[in-house]
């Protein structure tokens, strides 16, 4: 088996670009309108890639605890700013309840799988940077869905909650239902990840380390504990900011009086 992964040249990277350009004429030619944000994305993508590249090389060569704090709180803090800048119209405890599970739900599930499972020093960047990256980006993919179809529920059902509300139901009784609902919504992603995976897809961590040379059943078992973990972490950040989330929605009285 090849101890080491294929290097690309520049020549060779540039050739994906191909795929890139096939993919916006294809769109153009349907008059898709998100021609524009794809090629945006793309080139935002390459750039904040690049970037976080030479920040990691600097870091793996140059190991610190302060370096890999760090890098945990940009990527904490940007998850937390993503998920809440989808939701601009949530009052501020409703934002403080997301930006709180994100870290709490990502940051504890992190500490558990690197001590725990791997058994290695916390601050060691080559494990803690790429796992950490894994779970808080499926956390603020999950949470951000989970948030979103539950205003829109709220505001698709104004007319049925304002009947409730009028003839006497909690808050409680009326939005829970909404919360649960939101909550499946949040987390099918990630369970149908896991029903298609191996059989479907080879996932992107499992194929890192094997094109890396690792041998496969390593990376299957990496790829279940990640998999897990990250699981675990969408599913409590995710149940944290709907269920405190919820109850900023109505003030002592039992009034409804943010959605």
């Amino acid at each position: 088996m090849n101890g080491g992964i294929v290097k690309l040249q520049l020549d060779q990277f540039l050739l994906i670009y191909v795929l890139l350009i096939i993919t916006t004429i294809v769109m153009k030619k349907c008059r898709v309108n998100q021609t524009k944000q794809l090629v945006a994305a793309s080139i935002k993508m390459t750039v904040q890639l690049i970037i976080a590249g030479l920040i990691l090389t600097y870091i793996f060569g140059n190991p610190h605890p302060v370096f890999t704090l760090a890098y945990l709180a940009a990527m904490t803090a940007f998850s937390i700013h993503r998920a809440v800048s989808k939701n601009r119209d949530l009052n501020r405890r409703f934002k403080l309840a997301i930006g709180l599970s994100i870290a709490l739900s990502g940051m504890l599930v992190l500490i558990f799988f690197i001590c725990a499972v791997v058994r290695e020093d916390i601050f060691n960047p080559q494990y803690v940077i790429p796992i950490s990256g894994m779970i808080m980006g499926n956390t603020m993919t999950g949470v951000s869905l989970g948030v979103k179809s539950f205003r829109e529920t709220l505001l698709d059902q104004r007319a049925k909650i304002n009947a409730l509300t009028c003839i006497g139901a909690s808050p409680r009784d009326i939005l829970l239902p909404f919360v649960r609902q939101s909550l499946e919504t949040a987390l099918l992603p990630t369970i149908n990840s896991m029903v298609g995976m191996g059989i479907v897809s080879l996932p992107g961590m499992m194929t890192g380390q094997i094109l890396a040379g690792t041998m496969p059943l390593t990376a299957i078992l990496y790829q279940i504990s990640m998999m897990i973990a990250i699981c675990t972490s969408v599913t409590a950040a995710c149940f944290s900011s709907l269920y405190l989330g919820y109850k900023t929605l109505y003030g002592p009285k039992e009034q409804i009086i943010n959605i």
